[in-house]
């Protein structure tokens, strides 16, 4: 396979990969979904997750309508890779893409709830083990040696069995074993090199080895200080030479005296063939013992070697789900229920907000949900779902959670639902309320929304808003025409508006929900049941808001423009409100 055979990757994106790390190194990066590799050679971050994603997924990635559901989709990986426990396991969760069969969807929550339940029977000394095992072999580069270190700490903790069967089967004695061994020898275009401190002998070998060496260019010096002591003959000077160079290096004499010259013609050369020999005869004794070493420890690691290998490959995939999990259990994600039809949640939450969130419970298509805990039973087989409703009432934040229910149930992951059913689609339309009466404006929206539905296969169509992008008059036939259009084309629908009064009669299988704000609290900030009422129109209530503006004026001439408006809406029903605030 060719580099050019991948998406994204054109002549020029090759041929700098080809330059900087080799075709084989690039194609390796692309299939172990390597994004540092890529990004390190050259190619932006953000390229390289696009080309990853389309390597992993190409048919999960068209599930993908809109730029705002991509904008959904990437900020979930985003959120899911922070709990990443390892630098590759995040690669992989950002370039996770929509699966296209429930048998994919199934096994991989299979994986990933089992994962968040060891993650949560951890405690919390178990957990910090495992990250900090994680930690140590991102900062080793994931050698090989870092993995059974870390396989090893996993077993430590309890997490070699279910759902980690990888790991049940290897050999933790064989491990412990290779585990010195795999961290001292390592294979170099030079051979086969010991590091340092896997042998004691071979250690002190090279010690007097590199000490002779450093005084292989110090003849005269030694002569200097062995005369000093007042020795003058040949025979006594020799001695000395030797017993100098025994007492600097701290080589033992008679491994000095065997190497001393007799054949010299003078003090120096004596001196200079004797260190010669002794550092040459060191280098053959060095030699010698790192290959009697490496040879031990290569079949230590030999009668480990399916062990290793088993945990080397174990361990980068339960990094994953084990991340997967840990992001799981801190925002108490739920298995969905895989169905073939509509989209229903019970106490829903959108991920993206934070602090105390009220949950949601909400409906379209067919379904068995109901909220008994606070009375509640979404209609079930109604196609469409017209949400009306106060500004600031979270109609968009209810669009953007159930985008986000099915984005993650369609890529195999639990949701942010107490329960939940959601059906399988081949298109997620979610589309944002963009604030432009420019006729391409409208027309790039329609090109993005309306293909879609006629398309083959399921759409779940969120629209948010959509007279704003149109003079209302004309986008309410516009929005009876969506509406009709998804019925007719079998898709699902939630579409946010403010003109319901202005909506012709609706299909039979469409109907209309309402958001009410509820009034001020003392601090004068709009109380809004999130909550949406089945078969209401909502109210965007504007008493409040004038209310709040009155109460909050400081300038007299701004008070009484703002009492003029008070009267526009309703003079009594600001007076009410403003008088209801008081008594809080």
């Amino acid at each position: 396979m060719r580099l050019e055979e991948f998406w994204g990757i054109g002549p020029k994106t090759a041929a700098l990969l080809r330059e900087s790390i080799g075709e084989p190194d690039a194609i390796a990066a692309i299939e172990n979904a390597d994004i540092r590799t890529l990004a390190a050679a050259g190619v932006p971050r953000g390229r390289a997750v696009r080309i990853l994603r389309r390597a992993s997924g190409t048919d999960g990635i068209e599930v993908l309508g809109t730029g705002d559901t991509r904008d959904v989709y990437d900020k979930l990986l985003l959120v899911a890779s922070e709990y990443a426990l390892t630098n590759h396991a995040a690669d992989r969760i950002r370039v996770m893409t929509p699966l296209s069969t429930r048998e994919a969807m199934a096994d991989r929550l299979d994986r990933v709830l089992a994962a968040k339940a060891a993650w949560i029977d951890l405690g919390d000394d178990d957990r910090e083990r495992v990250i900090d095992a994680f930690d140590a072999y991102d900062d080793a580069g994931g050698t090989d040696s870092a993995a059974v270190e870390a396989a090893l700490e996993l077993d430590a903790v309890g997490l070699a069995g279910e759902p980690f069967d990888a790991l049940a089967g290897i050999d933790s004695d064989a491990l412990e074993a290779a585990k010195g061994a795999l961290g001292a020898v390592q294979e170099t275009d030079g051979g086969v090199v010991v590091a340092e401190g896997a042998d004691d002998e071979l250690d002190a070998l090279r010690a007097e080895r590199d000490a002779a060496a450093d005084l292989n260019n110090a003849a005269f010096d030694i002569i200097e200080t062995v005369r000093s002591d007042g020795v003058r003959d040949m025979d006594a000077l020799q001695a000395g030479v030797i017993e100098h160079i025994a007492s600097e290096t701290g080589i033992e004499p008679p491994r000095v005296r065997s190497a001393a010259a007799d054949d010299a013609v003078d003090a120096a050369d004596f001196v200079s063939q004797t260190l010669r020999a002794l550092v040459d005869d060191l280098e053959t004794a060095v030699a010698e013992r790192e290959e009697t070493v490496a040879t031990e420890l290569q079949d230590r690691i030999g009668e480990a070697d399916a062990d290793v290998t088993a945990a080397v490959t174990a361990i980068g995939d339960i990094a994953v789900e084990l991340s997967l999990g840990r992001f799981a259990a801190a925002f108490d994600l739920q298995r969905p229920e895989l169905v073939d039809d509509g989209v229903a949640v019970r106490n829903a939450r959108n991920l993206f907000l934070d602090g105390d969130v009220q949950p949601v419970t909400y409906a379209v298509g067919t379904h068995g949900l109901t909220d008994t805990a606070r009375s509640l039973s979404p209609p079930t087989g109604d196609r469409v779902a017209v949400l009306t409703g106060a500004n600031s009432g979270g109609k968009t934040t209810l669009l953007e959670t159930l985008s986000q229910v099915a984005l993650l149930a369609a890529m195999g992951l639990p949701v942010p639902a107490d329960e939940a059913e959601v059906g399988q689609f081949e298109t997620i339309v979610f589309h944002r309320r963009h604030a432009s009466f420019n006729a391409g404006v409208l027309e790039s929206t329609l090109k993005s929304i309306v293909p879609p539905l006629t398309g083959d296969g399921r759409t779940l169509m969120l629209v948010d808003e959509f007279e704003a992008i149109t003079e209302p008059g004309r986008a309410a036939d516009l929005l009876n025409g969506l509406v009709s259009l998804t019925v007719d084309q079998s898709a699902l629908g939630v579409y946010v508006t403010h003109l319901a009064d202005d909506l012709s009669p609706l299909p039979e299988t469409a109907r209309i929900d309402g958001i009410f704000a509820e009034g001020l609290d003392p601090e004068l900030e709009l109380q809004v049941d999130y909550q949406p009422r089945f078969g209401t129109v909502g109210k965007s209530t504007p008493e409040f808001i004038v209310s709040r503006l009155v109460a909050n004026a400081t300038d007299r001439a701004e008070r009484a423009g703002f009492e003029s408006l008070a009267a526009a809406v309703g003079e009594e029903a600001v007076q009410r409100t403003l008088s209801d605030v008081e008594w809080q």
